[in-house]
């Protein structure tokens, strides 16, 4: 049997392992530990289990996760989000689908700070849906809105998925997180746009909310400095070079405790399920990342990655058609994986292709979250849709209902990107000069 077949073989077995709900991370372990005994043998499959469990959890750059998982955690049951959403209401409320405006921008921010797309959907649906209702808000808005703009979570740094990007394909953090940036507040705009749109079509669809004086305006604004100022202390220390992104994880940390400690919000029910869930979502990425690296170790040693560049290479087709190509297998995986799932399993495979053609890893990074965004609210998988359906009670239908016309804001806004690659490499480049 050829090294390809081997290769074509795995993927296959792993591929079909997953859609029958086997632990995407224990998948790639089985598989790639077996891929590895039958090209090499025991001795050497055994010897890259040990090498890369030891490793991948080892890594410096890893310690990064638990920290903003556990900040996101620190940030959530201080009940920012509560403040956050209830201060963008106060200035976007009187306006035709005012708090939708307020739920993207709410998003944003707290996902500046999260950076999980399942979390900030969760706890921004939480905090909105209640408010939304009393407004006779339509539930496919309200669905629609929450689910696609928790995804902003992901690309708005930081963002776990670029970490993981930036782990497997040996890309700065630090600039995956800039060049997310533009691009995060081009989609917000994009989704802003829709809500217009669509409430001038529907009259019905957002009745306007109450009139606010500029009094009560400018008072809301004590709402956003506590945000602001972990965004400050997080993406300011990176971006200005004073702290490393592991640093800057630990500090958002230690004010995110205390801001919850000064608000009376750390008991000790609070602190135990900060921990706990942190602790659950840590050793699940941690899982995936020991398997994507023996995985990609069986990948590597049958040459399929370089077979395949090579291959394309010799068909002199343009660089344009074959991330094309690969945008579509993403746009296609994306429906039926979850994200990270769809990261880890991907980047062995597609890299070495993207570096054969000279494309720039950052910027390709950024299309790849952008696309797996849309991935995030298209059925059947859908996740930020059964995230919001499942926190709201609005049915998973009307949910997916109401997403439909802002895939037209995810495309115009990832058209933008791909077209337009100085739209995310032009902070890196600046902060990096």
């Amino acid at each position: 049997m050829s090294l390809m077949t081997i290769a074509l073989l795995g993927i296959a077995i792993m591929l079909v392992l997953i859609f029958l709900g086997v632990n995407i991370g224990f998948c790639m372990i089985v598989v790639g530990f077996l891929g590895y005994v039958a090209v090499r043998d025991w001795g050497a499959a055994l010897s890259v289990l040990r090498t890369y469990t030891v490793s991948s959890s080892m890594t410096y750059s890893m310690t990064v996760i638990p920290l903003f998982v556990l900040m996101g955690q620190f940030v959530f049951y201080s009940g920012i989000s509560d403040d956050l959403f209830r201060s963008t209401r106060i200035w976007f409320g009187r306006t035709k689908g005012g708090l939708a405006y307020a739920g993207v921008l709410s998003c944003a921010l707290f996902g500046a700070i999260c950076g999980s797309l399942a979390a900030t959907t969760a706890t921004m649906s939480r905090v909105a849906r209640p408010i939304m209702k009393e407004y006779h808000y339509k539930d496919e808005l309200v669905g629609g809105t929450m689910s696609c703009a928790g995804t902003l979570g992901t690309l708005i740094p930081p963002s776990t998925q670029f970490i993981l990007y930036g782990v497997m394909a040996e890309v700065s953090i630090g600039s995956l997180f800039a060049a997310g940036v533009v691009p995060g507040i081009i989609m917000a705009i994009c989704f802003c746009g829709v809500i217009f749109i669509w409430s001038k079509m529907n009259k019905e669809l957002c009745p306007a909310g109450e009139a606010t004086s500029w009094k009560e305006k400018l008072k809301a604004l004590s709402g956003f400095w506590r945000m602001l100022l972990l965004f400050a202390i997080v993406l300011g220390g990176i971006f200005s070079g004073l702290t490393s992104v592991t640093e800057s994880a630990a500090l958002g940390c230690v004010v995110a405790f205390l801001m919850m400690l000064f608000r009376r919000r750390c008991t000790r029910e609070s602190m135990k399920a900060c921990l706990l869930d942190t602790i659950t979502t840590t050793g699940m990425v941690m899982l995936n990342i020991v398997g994507a690296n023996i995985f990609g170790a069986f990948i590597t040693i049958t040459n399929f990655p370089s077979t395949i560049a090579g291959w394309i290479q010799s068909l002199a087709v343009p660089g344009f058609m074959v991330i094309f190509i690969i945008i579509i297998i993403y746009g296609l995986l994306g429906c039926i994986m979850d994200t990270l799932a769809l990261i880890l399993l991907s980047i062995p495979i597609f890299l070495p292709i993207v570096n054969v053609f000279g494309f720039d890893l950052v910027w390709f990074g950024v299309i790849v979250c952008m696309i797996m965004n849309m991935g995030a609210v298209t059925p059947p998988v859908g996740l930020s849709c059964y995230v919001c359906s499942g926190v709201t009670g609005i049915p998973l239908s009307k949910v997916f209902k109401g997403a439909i016309p802002f895939l037209a804001a995810f495309g115009i806004a990832f058209i933008l990107v791909v077209l337009i690659p100085n739209l995310s490499l032009w902070l890196p480049s600046l902060l990096n000069a």
